[in-house]
């Protein structure tokens, strides 16, 4: 017969495996949220970007 403090300390092994897994897939998501929020930031700069050298630009031709 299995002791009770073997299968204690396997339920606890597999519970922490799991625990680990589930963070893991959780940090993953976020990393990929971080990812898009990322790419959307930097089109945002390109979009500010043009319009600050098109601003400048006519500044440029109106002295």
């Amino acid at each position: 017969m299995v002791e009770p403090f073997l299968i204690i300390t396997l339920a606890t092994i597999i519970a922490t495996l799991a625990a680990i897994v589930y963070v893991l897939r959780y940090v993953v998501l976020v990393e990929r949220r971080i990812e898009r929020i990322e790419i959307h930031i930097e089109r945002l700069v390109e979009v500010l970007l043009k319009e600050e050298r098109k601003a400048h630009s006519q500044k440029k031709k109106r002295k």
